[in-house]
């Protein structure tokens, strides 16, 4: 089954009620047995729910997995991978990363003892030098939030098996539509839900997903223990967005690379970060492991005076100035102020995000007014 009919009708089925041809929304915490412990699959709808698990076979389905896990938050989905350790046990992160998931390691996980290592992952050098016994899981995030760096996934992948760690990929800005990492050699994806798979800024929901049963019982186990899930009504909406994701997600790429042109010609900008430029760092790779290169896209300005970023960010009309990405309408954002917060300046500049830095996440306008709106911000 190819993509867009995956996304249409993987792990989905008409109702035999009624035969409604979208799934139900089961507004229900809890369900009629005919006897002790006999019922229909469904117990309580903290442990599942129709709706949900619908979403959780589709979701699983479009990223080549067996098992699928929803939660209220992408945050929630990482809060429940992380427990999956013990105190005592390592991750090697990718520095340049979303600042939520920096801050949810550090401030959160760290003080129950286990250690986070921030590094460079253009090559696998620096992964391999922070490597030890405690090392448990391999955290990677590409192309990355928001300085759109290119991880080899299959590349990581050998290092991680090398030294039994599990490999988890955040696959959120490039969708399943683009990339596959499980097809790669990853163990369990992540994604932000609320993104490009809802796709309509109306949910907040995070997911994973893996082929290993063993790591889905644990997954399941957290889920329902912790129960940070999310409901049916956010359920069926994400179920709604899935079904336009490859139409979407290729209007977002195409966009997302004439914006990007754009960018790279204006004279006020000094740098443009899109993966599908030819000297963009690790070019090569998001060709091999990408189907296109996604409609997120960062750059800075010449002088990187602050003022002028926030004046950009003020004239632009189309753009939106927001949190979040991925939905149909253009968004606009300052990782220094608004996403990346968290990170402290030092680590932050480190990596390129500087006061000037801008991101935008593209969406499905017409491009000419997008690009018409960036030149008179930037004028």
């Amino acid at each position: 089954m190819k993509f867009g009919t995956k996304v249409i009708h993987a792990g989905l089925a008409y109702d035999s009620a009624t035969g409604a041809i979208m799934t139900p929304i089961y507004q229900t915490s809890t369900y009629v047995q005919d006897g002790v412990g006999n019922h229909k699959g469904y117990a309580y709808s903290r442990t599942l729910n129709p709706t949900r698990h619908a979403l959780e076979k589709n979701l699983a389905a479009i990223e080549n997995g067996k098992f699928g896990a929803c939660f209220g938050s992408g945050l929630a989905a990482m809060d429940c991978l992380i427990k999956i350790l013990n105190p005592g046990d390592e991750v090697i992160s990718t520095n340049d990363l979303y600042g939520g998931s920096f801050r949810i390691f550090t401030t959160i996980f760290e003080k129950y003892g286990i250690k986070f290592h921030f590094v460079s992952m253009d090559d696998t050098t620096e992964i391999e030098a922070k490597i030890n016994e405690n090392t448990k899981m391999i955290w990677v995030e590409t192309p990355t939030n928001p300085m759109m760096n290119i991880i080899d996934i299959e590349a990581v992948s050998k290092v991680a098996k090398a030294n039994d760690c599990l490999l988890a990929v955040d696959n959120t800005f490039a969708t399943p539509y683009l990339q596959n990492p499980l097809d790669l050699g990853a163990d369990v994806v992540m994604h932000s839900v609320t993104k490009y798979l809802g796709g309509h800024s109306d949910v907040v929901m995070g997911a994973l997903i893996c082929n290993d049963e063993k790591i889905a019982k644990e997954i399941y186990r957290i889920q329902n223990s912790s129960g940070a899930v999310c409901g049916p009504q956010d359920s069926f909406l994400v179920l709604r967005g899935i079904k336009t994701l490859h139409l979407r997600v290729q209007r977002h790429c195409e966009n997302g690379a004439e914006v990007a042109k754009f960018l790279k010609t204006h004279p006020k900008v000094d740098k443009v970060y899109w993966p599908g430029f030819e000297d963009h760092p690790n070019h090569d790779v998001a060709k091999k492991q990408m189907n296109d290169f996604g409609g997120m896209v960062s750059f800075t300005l010449v002088g990187n005076k602050l003022d002028d970023a926030l004046n950009v960010l003020k004239k632009v009309e189309i753009f939106a100035l927001a949190e979040s990405l991925g939905g149909v309408e253009s968004l606009i954002g300052h990782p220094v102020t608004m996403t990346h917060a968290a990170i402290p300046k030092e680590e932050r500049e480190k990596t390129g995000v500087i006061d000037t830095l801008i991101r935008l996440s593209v969406g499905v306008e017409d491009v000419e007014d997008l690009i018409a709106d960036l030149a008179k911000a930037l004028n």
